[in-house]
Formats: structure tokens, C-alpha cells, sequence
């Protein structure tokens, strides 16, 4: 297993400034584990390389995000939950689908680390999801909801307009329409149904799985693809690096060529 990382407070800086194009993550001297910091989230915060979607799951040892009875707090360890914000924090906006919306009640917000607050985005085709959700409690962040209903929504609230096909959004509309509006790098963090959908359209380019050190034995799984490969030569075998956060483990996987590229060049230099 590769090292923990270590996100000082000096990497955290840094990377902040990378994540504004004021600072890059190729200089400076760094200890191992801050330089293991800077390849697992520095792809993340860059900006000079166009747009980039990512996912995000936390998980059990087994894949699960919840038990058979729908409880889902503390399958992260403290580590992991933090890692989940680091990455709020270093992107522009994170999308949640509208079961995720209506189960979990996230805020999205970031809280556990220094840090703006994303744009809160929900796909919700249908307009299934209420106007006193958590996502869209006012507080100076953007919130955009993407729907394909004439439903209105509270003031403040964008509202994308798109049409669906079977009750569902295209990936590609979707990513097109938040790229149009100013939002180019994106979390897709929930919930695993949502995330297969950009998976299966080959539209995310990372996907982060953090693993947590818990057996369930059932319950919801962490990721679902519409159209699974009926063959194991046919599944996706992305590009990935191991981290160790200290109370959870990250799988980092690259799905596209763009991803691959923007791998942290520290330890060649």
C-alpha cells in the first residue's frame, strides 16, 4: 500500500491557489506524504486542463453504502468524510441525483476543512424533490436544478429546462447545460445510480472510492451501471493509485486519457 498522505496546512494553501490558477503543484519541497497529498487531489484542483467531471462513493470493505435497513451514517471514518469535503471544496459545483436528495437530505456544503462552498446541483426530472430540501437553503452559494417539469422552484434557485427520454436526463445534456453556466469542474457524488449513468456514458473522467475498514454483509451497493458487461474482458479497468487517509482508504481511478494526463508530475521532477 502506498503511504498516507499528509495535508498540511501549507498543501491545503497550495492547493487552494492551484484551484483559483494563481499557483501550480509542480513547485516547491514537499515531504513524501504532502507530495502524495498533491498527486491525490491536485488533479482535482487544477483548472488549466478544461473541464472535469469526477465521482465520488464511500463505501465498506464489501461495496456497500448502507445497511439492509437504510442506515448510511458513519460508513466513512472521520478521514474519509473529510476527504469527501476536501474535494467540495476544490471543485465548482457537485450534483446529486434526486433519490440522494430525498434520503440522505445532504447539504453539500464544506465543512471539515477550509474552503468555498460548491454550487449545489440536483437532477431531479421529475420535480420530486421539495423546496425546503437542505440543498436549497439559502446562503450566498449557487443552487441549480436540472429538471425536464415546468415546476418552479424558490427564488434564487436556476433552473435548467431539459428534455428526458424514459423519465431520465442525458448525461451530456446535462454536462453541456452546467458548462454553459459557468461550472466546469464537477463532483458527481451521489447517489450510485446517478454516478453509473455518467460512468456508462463515459462522461466521468476520475472516480475516488473510499473504502472504509467495516463489513455489512448487504444492503445497497455502492455503484450500479445501467448496462453492466456481460464479460469480465469487457469491464472498465481504469488507470489507479492507492492513498491511505488514515482512517479510510482512497482508490483513485482514471476513466479518461484527460485524467490520465493530469496525474501529478512531482515525483519525475
Amino acid at each position: 500500500m502506498s503511504g498516507a498522505i499528509e495535508v498540511s496546512q501549507r498543501v491545503w494553501e497550495r492547493l487552494l491557489a492551484v484551484r483559483t490558477n494563481t499557483s501550480c503543484t509542480c513547485c516547491g519541497g514537499w515531504s513524501e506524504s504532502e507530495h502524495r497529498a498533491l498527486d491525490l487531489y491536485g488533479p482535482l484542483a487544477r483548472r488549466d486542463l478544461g473541464t472535469m467531471t469526477i465521482g465520488q462513493v464511500g463505501q465498506s470493505l464489501d461495496g456497500r453504502i448502507a445497511t439492509p435497513t437504510d442506515d448510511a451514517r458513519d460508513i466513512s471514518g472521520p478521514d474519509g468524510l473529510t476527504h469527501l469535503h476536501r474535494m467540495r471544496a476544490l471543485v465548482d459545483g457537485v450534483i446529486v441525483g434526486a433519490n440522494t436528495a430525498l434520503h440522505d437530505q445532504p447539504r453539500l456544503t464544506v465543512r471539515l476543512c477550509e474552503g468555498p462552498h460548491p454550487a449545489r446541483i440536483l437532477i431531479d426530472p421529475r420535480g420530486r424533490v421539495p423546496d425546503d430540501a437542505p440543498l436549497f437553503t439559502e446562503d450566498g452559494t449557487r443552487r441549480v436544478v436540472i429538471q425536464a417539469v415546468d415546476h418552479p422552484r424558490p427564488e434564487g434557485v436556476e433552473v435548467i429546462q431539459l428534455t428526458a427520454l424514459n423519465n431520465r436526463l442525458d448525461p451530456v445534456d446535462i454536462l453541456s447545460a452546467l458548462h454553459a453556466s459557468g461550472l466546469h469542474t464537477l463532483l458527481v457524488e451521489g447517489g450510485g445510480v446517478t454516478l453509473g449513468w455518467f460512468i456508462d456514458s463515459g462522461l466521468l473522467d476520475r472516480l475516488h472510492v473510499a473504502i472504509a475498514p467495516v463489513i455489512i454483509g448487504g444492503g445497497p451497493q455502492g455503484l450500479t451501471l445501467p448496462t453492466p458487461p456481460a464479460l469480465l474482458k469487457e469491464a472498465l479497468r481504469p488507470s489507479t493509485e492507492v492513498f491511505s487517509l488514515g482512517s479510510d482508504v482512497v482508490v483513485d481511478a482514471a476513466l479518461t486519457d484527460k485524467a490520465r494526463f493530469a496525474l501529478n508530475p512531482l515525483h519525475s521532477s
